[in-house]
């Protein structure tokens, strides 16, 4: 066994090679590291929602913003020997003695015996004038996450179809003040959506958003095409999505149909010793949900690189 500052064997091989430096990749590195493995963690340094100005719900954390957490994590690493590299991962392959070669964006290459993907996907932002200024203030994507500071208080959601409906019935447990406008895209909503928006007393517009207006990082209010003006102090816009990189497509991961990697309880991929965690996994898109899924990969790919004897039998 190595010890809490484990490097990579004689060969340059660690034991883990991490891709991706968030909430779920760096909990995962500093679990293994207490494993007593040798641990390397490439991050291409454009973490999703660095512009957020607070995470919610991070237990004892509140409002922790996602560049304080990533520095904390990213000491907290350091101390168990984990060696951080701040790279993209080009290409990677399994040869034919199992490892996984990694090549890097500056021409390095790593090899390990495991390898966990916590790269996270791409947000696809409407082009709206304003939007940004705003965003993770009174600007938001999350229900969840924010509809909490929405309490009372005057909702535009800018979205469609689905998503539009979903996050207009969450924000329904804060706020009855709600609008829909669909930005000009096409609708796909049933007459029963439809009938549940009217009951609510929600409606959509269809109307082009010109632009948002807002003082100091509070909304005002969004500008239709038209001429037409919205008041409102909180907006919530739905995103289009994808990975973040093509990694699990080049390790022929089992992916779902928008394109996040399918895992199993232990966050297994259907490639093998190949896991994953965090945003590219389908489920709750959380910082807190990301961490404790880099934790349980963290186990386990810890016990499958036990020897025999430590393992308990069948």
């Amino acid at each position: 066994m190595t010890n809490a500052t484990a490097r990579p064997d004689a060969d340059g091989n660690y034991d883990v090679a991490i891709v991706g430096g968030g909430p779920a990749g760096l909990s995962a590195a500093v679990w293994l590291a207490r494993f007593e493995r040798s641990v390397v963690v490439v991050d291409s340094g454009d973490p999703r929602n660095w512009e957020t100005r607070g995470i919610n719900g991070f237990l004892g954390l509140p409002k922790i913003k996602p560049p304080t957490l990533r520095a904390a994590g990213r000491d907290e690493c350091r101390r168990y020997g984990v060696q951080l590299i701040d790279q993209e991962v080009c290409i990677v392959r399994r040869n034919g003695d199992g490892m996984f070669e990694l090549e890097l964006s500056d021409g390095r290459a790593l090899s390990a015996r495991r390898l966990l993907l916590a790269i996270g996907i791409k947000d696809v932002w409407p082009e709206i004038p304003g939007l940004a200024a705003c965003y993770g203030e009174s600007v938001h994507v999350c229900p969840d996450c924010d509809g909490y500071e929405a309490k009372g208080k005057k909702t535009v959601i800018i979205g469609t179809g689905r998503r539009a409906v979903g996050m207009a019935l969450a924000l329904a447990n804060w706020t009855d003040e709600i609008i829909i406008c669909t930005n000009c895209e096409a609708q796909d909503l049933s007459e029963e959506m439809l009938a549940q928006l009217q009951k609510l007393n929600i409606p959509v517009l269809c109307e082009r958003v010109r632009s948002v207006s807002s003082t100091d990082s509070d909304v005002s209010c969004i500008q239709l095409e038209g001429g037409m003006q919205l008041d409102c102090e909180r907006i919530f816009f739905s995103l289009g999505q994808h990975p973040a990189d093509d990694l699990g497509k080049q390790l022929r991961c089992e992916r779902d149909e928008a394109g996040l990697i399918v895992v199993d309880k232990a966050q297994r991929t259907s490639a093998e010793h190949v896991y994953a965690a965090g945003d590219i996994t389908p489920g709750p898109q959380l910082a807190i949900s990301a961490a404790a899924e880099g934790s349980v990969a963290a186990i386990a790919i810890h016990k499958s690189l036990l020897p025999e004897e430590l393992r308990m039998p069948d």
